[in-house]
């Protein structure tokens, strides 16, 4: 019984491993830091406003360049 689970239990992980990562681990590591700078600036409204849509294009723009560099 415990062999079964631990089978299922790391093929649920691979699949979300596969979901979020899949073939671009930048773009989900620009996302946690987006994310992050949103959660860390939550109270300065401001601030959040200015950095959080510069850090979504420098993302964005990250991603943009890695996949015409690699087509």
């Amino acid at each position: 019984m415990s062999a079964a689970i631990g089978k299922y239990v790391s093929a649920f992980g691979r699949f979300w491993w596969d979901f979020l990562v899949g073939d671009t681990p930048e773009v989900f590591a620009g996302v946690l830091v987006v994310v992050g700078a949103a959660l860390a600036l939550r109270h300065e409204r401001a601030a959040a406003v200015a950095l959080v849509p510069l850090l979504t294009v420098a993302v964005l723009a990250m991603s943009t360049y890695r996949g015409r560099k690699r087509a």
